[in-house]
């Protein structure tokens, strides 16, 4: 059958009702948006002929994703995150503001809250010592002249060597891997690490269920997450992937971009682990950013999406 009445006068009007356009209540936002929600799913389910079984079974899904905490990681694996960076890289464009380290996603990882440290830090808890590669990363925030901008906040964090991330998992300390560094003079920080592994999605996890259905992997290559604060600065939120990863071009997130490619070099020399205060082989990289100037105060904060926040203790 080839019945269409979405488009019908008593269904757009049925539509609007259901929005909350019959009453003064409640946010006009929201109820614009909505009625679009309705008007295109109700579209897609007559253009594509959706069965009751599929739209139930649609249901069921969103369900249990939620109920997993997933919906930021399929956002994520279906590119729709990376769709954001990529609008407003447009934006930027259209408006002349270029230059700078490129943007990327965030992914749903972040926890806020963690220890702040003067120039320098040490991010892991030594529980993984004898199986992790020790990374010394280090660089500067410099401006889009070249020069250091002193004070700014480098809040980094990344997986452990099995792909995991503290508060997530509980057997992780808090704030393990994660910690926040207040640029110097020259505008350098440095942290020492371990090298992190990339992730997959849970097998049996939602996200994984929809990629197998799609034909698709769900594998991450290894990477390290930023964000930059300066007053006077436009806040960036930016991750780079790690050189010599399998999946470094073929990110199931879609966050590897130009620009953003973190070039491990690893050292086995004795004497420069014993320098570095460690023993054997370990890794450096070295990552500097450029921020482009605030045009607002609103420039200078990241965006309100909710975040985990550790409990001291919990």
């Amino acid at each position: 059958m080839n019945v269409k009445i979405s488009q019908t006068a008593d269904i757009q009007k049925f539509f609007q009702e259901a929005s909350g356009f019959g009453n003064d209540e409640g946010s006009p936002r929201l109820k614009r948006i909505m009625l679009r929600v309705l008007q295109d799913t109700a579209k897609l389910i007559e253009d594509l002929d959706i069965t009751d079984d599929e739209f139930w079974t649609a249901v069921d899904y969103l369900n249990r994703l939620g109920g997993r905490g997933e919906a930021g990681l399929l956002i994520a694996g279906l590119g729709l995150e990376h769709f954001l960076d990529l609008l407003n890289d447009a934006k930027d464009a259209e408006i002349g503001r270029i230059g700078g380290t490129p943007r990327t996603i965030e992914g749903p990882l972040y926890v806020a809250g963690a220890p702040i440290a003067q120039g320098e830090a040490r991010m892991d808890d030594g529980s993984e010592a004898a199986v992790a590669t020790p990374m010394f990363l280090e660089g500067r925030v410099l401006d889009l002249d070249g020069q250091p901008v002193a004070g700014a906040v480098v809040d980094v964090w990344h997986a452990n060597t099995k792909g995991n991330y503290s508060y997530f998992d509980k057997s992780q300390s808090e704030y393990n891997l994660r910690r926040r560094i207040v640029t110097d003079a020259e505008g350098r920080y440095r942290a020492r690490s371990i090298v992190p592994s990339g992730y997959g999605c849970d097998p049996q996890g939602p996200t994984q269920e929809c990629l197998n259905q799609l034909g698709r992997h769900g594998q991450r290559p290894a990477h390290i997450h930023f964000f930059i604060s300066a007053p006077g600065y436009r806040h960036l939120t930016t991750q780079i992937n790690l050189s010599g990863d399998k999946y470094l071009w073929d990110d199931f997130a879609y966050a590897t971009r130009d620009g953003l490619v973190g070039e491990l070099n690893f050292v086995e020399n004795a004497a420069a682990a014993a320098k570095r205060g460690v023993d054997g082989r370990f890794a450096e990289i070295e990552f500097s950013f450029q921020l482009q100037k605030a045009a607002s105060a609103a420039d200078e904060q990241r965006s309100h999406r909710p975040r985990a926040l550790q409990v001291q203790g919990a």
